[in-house]
């Protein structure tokens, strides 16, 4: 038997209600909530070394979090997401707010799972480019891995530049250059590379 859940559409204080539980993936979308399994290890390595690598490279003034939480609205049906990276300005991450609002937010990455494709590629850039979220990145771990960049287009919402795969450089919204071949790389792999 299924257990008792609510009958109606969550407001952003039921959502806050919620127990504890960091054994899955939360977000509130339009006032469902949406449970998800926790990221494969895979997934958890690309977005750690993507993290590390946006680290080393962002001016001074923004930072870098992963798995925080977005507001992306928050009038009744509200919507919370948990992109897997974010970049945020500087003043943003010393306020350390429960969450962050979309015009705290330059870039929200998300690493597709199984199960989140059309979520990743067709439902959150359209709720991310309404918010005025600035860039999305979507990462496909399917080999061989790559990176699609969105940029805010005036009214047209994000424009989608072609996927890349081996290494990613922009100049927007500032210099970044990612090897995407080095994301998925294990621990052990990256001794045995350092040894020789």
């Amino acid at each position: 038997m299924a257990a008792p859940w609510n009958d109606h559409l969550l407001t952003l204080e039921e959502y806050d209600e919620l127990p504890y539980d960091n054994s899955r993936h939360y977000e509130l979308h339009e006032g469902v909530l949406i449970v998800t399994p926790r990221a494969i290890p895979l997934h958890q390595k690309v977005a750690y070394h993507l993290e590390k690598a946006l680290d080393a490279q962002l001016p001074y003034d923004w930072d870098v979090f992963n798995d925080v939480e977005i507001v992306l609205r928050s009038t009744f049906p509200s919507i919370v997401r948990a992109p897997d990276v974010v970049v945020v300005s500087a003043e943003a991450a010393e306020a350390n707010p429960p969450r962050f609002t979309p015009d705290q937010v330059l870039l929200a990455v998300e690493i597709i799972s199984p199960g989140s494709r059309n979520t990743d590629t067709i439902t959150k850039p359209v709720e991310y480019a309404a918010a005025g979220i600035p860039h999305y990145w979507v990462i496909d771990l399917d080999p061989p891995l790559s990176l699609t960049a969105y940029h805010l287009a005036g009214d047209l919402g994000y424009q989608e530049a072609p996927a890349v795969t081996q290494s990613f450089s922009t100049s927007e919204p500032f210099p970044l250059d990612i090897d995407l071949t080095a994301l998925p790389v294990l621990r052990a792999e990256r001794r045995k590379k350092a040894d020789q």
